[in-house]
């Protein structure tokens, strides 16, 4: 992996950080006030847990796309694919 990859990958890697972050915040927020204001006695999906559950979606997409396949990936199915195509010569 040369430097340009690498630290793009290390700014994805913040920016997917600082998401997470700024997510468990609002969830917090969002539950402690429910909490507060109804003891859980019925989740409403208009008061924002549908919002929580659309951005934990995106969040796991994001974590998958960056941990899961990521730039090695990528480069051992490509060598594997090209290894595939390599056809003996005959003489």
């Amino acid at each position: 992996m040369d430097y340009n990859t690498a630290y793009e990958r290390v700014n994805k890697i913040k920016k997917f950080y600082k998401s997470l972050l700024w997510f468990g915040i609002i969830a917090g927020i969002i539950l402690l006030n429910d909490f507060l204001k109804d003891h859980f006695a019925g989740i409403n999906i208009f008061s924002g847990h549908l919002f929580l559950i659309i951005w934990a979606i995106i969040l796991t997409i994001k974590a998958v796309k960056l941990f899961v396949f990521d730039a090695e990936w990528e480069k051992e199915l490509i060598e594997k694919e090209l290894g595939k195509n390599k056809k003996p010569i005959d003489f």
